[in-house]
């Protein structure tokens, strides 16, 4: 992302220094992580210590500061997905893109990632992938679930 594109993000946030979190969120939409020249760059504009923007990057796990791929696959891991099933889901997820869960493919299409929960405990195990919640998936189901974005 060139300076002149970062700059109209923070400048459309008035350069307000409160407004950090928005103004990262929204360039880590555009360039689907943090890069460390970019941060480097607002840190500057907003006069923040670039230790302060490492801190918000690696404290809220919305953040990468390596890229993610263009779809993200996230696999619920908490109490009620694991005992339906959870393990077995992204095992095979893991398979079929061939990373391990907080990896991106090496075409850069899937990152593939896991939650603590998501809260939606009744339709567990849940796959969300691009935003889209998928709930009771299997081992079996889970190649589907990763077929939907290819259709966009």
């Amino acid at each position: 992302m060139k300076k002149a594109e970062v700059d109209k993000i923070i400048n459309s946030y008035g350069a307000d220094r409160s407004q950090v979190i928005a103004i990262m969120n929204e360039v880590q939409d555009e360039e689907r992580y943090l890069p460390e020249e970019t941060l480097k760059h607002i840190a500057q504009r907003l006069k923040l210590p670039l230790a302060q923007l490492y801190s918000i990057s690696t404290f809220y796990r919305v953040f990468s500061l390596v890229p993610k791929g263009k779809h993200q696959c996230t696999v619920c891991m908490g109490t009620a997905c694991h005992v339906r099933g959870a393990e077995r889901v992204l095992s095979e997820l893991e398979r079929v893109l061939k990373v391990k869960a907080g990896e991106t493919t090496k075409d850069k299409q899937f990152s593939l990632d896991t939650v603590n929960c998501v809260g939606a405990c009744a339709l567990g195990p849940i796959v969300i992938m691009d935003g889209e919640y998928h709930g009771q998936v299997t081992a079996a189901k889970a190649r589907n679930v990763l077929k939907k974005p290819e259709a966009k």
